[in-house]
């Protein structure tokens, strides 16, 4: 049996780089464990409304009674939200715009990692279409009701998976099932081969979002909206043990015995969701795979025009022109 790991940084974090949230609005996407249900969690004790964006399962029932229970008296509201459907995704959008006239946090937590080389109904790769495909979506979107707050967040969720080669445009493309196939690295884990490039390439893509959106915010002088970006290190949550079934890891590898708790994982999304210091590009996570989410400084790769320029013709491309 799995050993509990220790929290180490939430309260520290909660209790220096977050602030009232008493009133504001914050939609969150992958909620049902992991990184997500911590942070709808402690945003919803700050006094948030929270919007859960989540498919419709048992798990997602099960979380939203968690919540509850760990919460009594939040404001909780479940949106059912398929991130590998567009067609889901817009039903979600059309529901949210319905009941409210201003978003203060756009959270773009969920994920998946590593799975096989498979297409969604839509016809992009798995990966690419959840991580980012279908956030650039949301925030597209949403991006008006984003405007009418006084200090709106977005928040784009990588990992340590961003670092590698440039993005690749056929990445962004309808060729789900015909990229690269499930061959695995036997080394660390089974974490190499195709699979993790498709997961480097979604990774990497939510940087260059964040930071072309960042741009272009400043560029038509919005300051009231803020590009923020987070990654959880190595962290113990549902995403490993689901990769693990599909293939494409050992959650009980020695590299995973290294993992910090779902709570510290967390942390980083917390302080760009709710941190009245931060500003817009910042980025929070450890400095390596595990510890305090610092405030650290984006590799060069993350603002390369080269990898911003594939990410928004690509995502615009399948999901529609994002104009600011």
């Amino acid at each position: 049996m799995t050993q509990p790991i220790e929290t180490v940084h939430l309260d520290r974090v909660i209790a220096n780089h977050t602030r009232n949230m008493t009133g504001r609005l914050a939609v969150i996407t992958g909620t049902t464990s992991g990184t997500g249900y911590v942070c709808a969690r402690e945003m919803a004790k700050r006094g948030a409304i929270v919007v859960l964006l989540n498919r419709e399962s048992v798990r997602s029932a099960s979380s939203m009674e968690r919540l509850q229970a760990d919460v009594p008296g939040g404001e909780f509201h479940a949106v059912t939200c398929d991130l590998q459907h567009f067609g889901s995704v817009r039903s979600a959008i059309k529901l949210i715009r319905s009941n409210t006239d201003r978003i203060d946090v756009l959270c773009n937590n969920a994920g998946v990692m590593a799975l096989p080389d498979e297409a969604t109904r839509d016809g992009y790769d798995v990966q690419m279409q959840t991580n980012c495909l279908s956030h650039f979506l949301l925030t597209k979107a949403l991006f008006d009701l984003l405007l009418q707050s006084d200090d709106a967040r977005i928040v784009n969720h990588t990992s340590m998976a961003r670092i590698g080669g440039p993005l690749e445009a056929k990445y962004f493309r309808k060729n789900g099932g015909n990229l690269g196939g499930d061959g695995d690295d036997p080394g660390q884990g089974r974490i190499g081969g195709p699979r993790w490039e498709r997961y480097h390439q979604s990774k990497l893509a939510n940087c260059a979002f964040t930071y072309g959106l960042k741009h272009r915010l400043e560029k038509a002088g919005i300051h009231n909206v803020k590009a923020l970006l987070a990654h959880p290190g190595l962290a113990r949550t549902q995403l490993a043990h689901t990769t693990e079934k599909a293939g494409g890891m050992d959650a009980g590898s020695p590299f995973m015995d290294q993992a910090q708790s779902a709570e510290d994982g967390a942390t980083g999304i917390i302080r760009a969701c709710m941190d009245p210091q931060a500003k817009s590009g910042n980025f929070y996570g450890p400095k390596q795979w595990t510890g305090y989410p610092n405030l650290i400084r984006p590799e060069k790769e993350l603002k390369s025009p080269e990898n911003i320029l594939v990410n928004w013709e690509g995502c615009g491309a399948a999901v529609g022109k994002f104009f600011i």
